[in-house]
């Protein structure tokens, strides 16, 4: 290979923040999140309204500040993102007080109810000390947070709750109480902390992936990691793409670098055979030239595969913060009765309503979690399925 194309890529000139400053506090009317997204029409609305580009470039900020940074990087905690790491401690000890069911099988333990139940009523306690504006801020906050952690009635976890984890920290951007100095800590520390918990969560109530499909192909729930990693490594002197299959670089990187942790975990849970036949698009990806393409690449596909799918974002949530686009969940009663009549629209066991353009592909079929396959195995005392020969 010429040595030119084995060089790391320079970082790009220009990381300046980049979405509009927050709205004056005054102008703001805080409301309950709910869903407004439903149709297809919904989504181009939302597409192309303010919100969809304040998330864009709010989740392209996070990933500019940790360019070329390691997980251990010293950055700026301030005083609201140290209550922010206290809170996800809370959190973790929940989990504590609400062990799994014995015997529950590889599908999600239902003692993950009684844990969201507790989150959820504790959520508004834990913001008291955050300094919001009003208690109807509180509300609107907390309940992105209740809905990071996966959903209550299918136990399942994945891009969508992951979005309204940043949509959580995104709030307190939009209500002025962090800024870019802290978009590093939001990463490093807070949302890293925030994947501990979540896999955390994952192994003990054995969470399904959401829907049917993973998180189109990465892995069964997390995405964000990927793309926060993979600016991380943007211009490694050493590592490439192709270094996720080396085990003793994972060993030695996983706990500097996102993208490698994400790998270590997957393969900590998937022992059954190599990356490229469990996850194939990972493996694909490991062939490109540097992480900066796959740094591109990856923030283009959580803009089409994530924020513009609908099975995606009908379970997203809209409020005074976060507002939805003008038209957004409008319906006519006479085109909602011929939606319900040919079963394009469905109430979900949650009393939300949505839609199922096909074979109802949000929902999906139940997929149990690697997680819980590779446990009940081990409960079994069944054998550990050898190597492909010619892997």
């Amino acid at each position: 290979m010429p040595a030119s194309l084995n060089r790391p890529p320079k970082p790009p000139q220009n990381t300046e923040p980049t979405a509009p400053p927050p709205p004056p506090i005054d102008s703001i009317t805080f409301t309950t999140p709910e869903r407004r997204l439903i149709t297809v029409n919904d989504l181009v609305l939302y597409t192309a309204s303010p919100t969809h580009d304040l998330i864009v470039c709010f989740i392209t900020d996070l990933k500019n500040s940790v360019l070329n940074t390691k997980n251990s990087h010293e950055c700026v905690v301030s005083p609201l993102v140290s209550k922010l790491l206290n809170i996800l401690d809370e959190i973790r000890g929940i989990v504590d007080e609400h062990p799994p069911e014995e015997a529950a099988g590889r599908f999600g333990n239902k003692s993950f109810m009684g844990f969201y139940d507790a989150v959820a009523e504790r959520a508004g306690k834990l913001h008291e000390e955050l300094g919001l504006p009003s208690e109807a801020a509180n509300e609107e906050a907390r309940r992105y947070l209740v809905e990071s952690f996966g959903n209550r009635t299918r136990i399942d976890y994945g891009s969508g709750h992951e979005l309204n984890f940043i949509s959580w920290l995104l709030c307190f951007r939009q209500l002025s109480l962090v800024t870019p100095i802290d978009y590093q800590a939001l990463v490093l520390r807070v949302f890293n902390r925030y994947i501990s918990l979540m896999r955390h969560i994952q192994t003990t109530y054995l969470l399904e992936p959401a829907g049917s499909h993973g998180v189109w192909g990465l892995d069964d729930y997390q995405y964000l990691p990927f793309l926060f990693g993979a600016s991380q490594l943007y211009s490694h002197p050493h590592l490439r793409p192709k270094c996720i299959h080396d085990p003793e670089i994972l060993e030695e990187f996983s706990n500097e670098y996102m993208y490698l942790g994400c790998i270590s975990f997957i393969n900590s849970i998937k022992t059954t055979a190599k990356l490229r036949w469990h996850s194939p698009m990972l493996d694909d990806i490991s062939n490109a030239r540097n992480w900066a393409k796959i740094t591109d690449g990856m923030k283009k596909m959580y803009e089409t595969e994530v924020l513009g799918k609908l099975p995606v974002m009908q379970h997203f949530l809209f409020g005074g913060i976060l507002k939805a686009a003008e038209g957004m969940g409008v319906y006519e009663e006479e085109e909602r009765a011929v939606e319900f009549k040919e079963g394009r629209v469905v109430v979900d066991k949650d009393g939300m309503t949505h839609v199922h353009s096909g074979w109802g592909e949000c929902c999906g079929i139940k997929v149990p979690s690697a997680i819980g396959a590779r446990k009940d195995e081990e409960k079994q005392k069944l054998r550990t399925i050898p190597r492909i020969p010619f892997d």
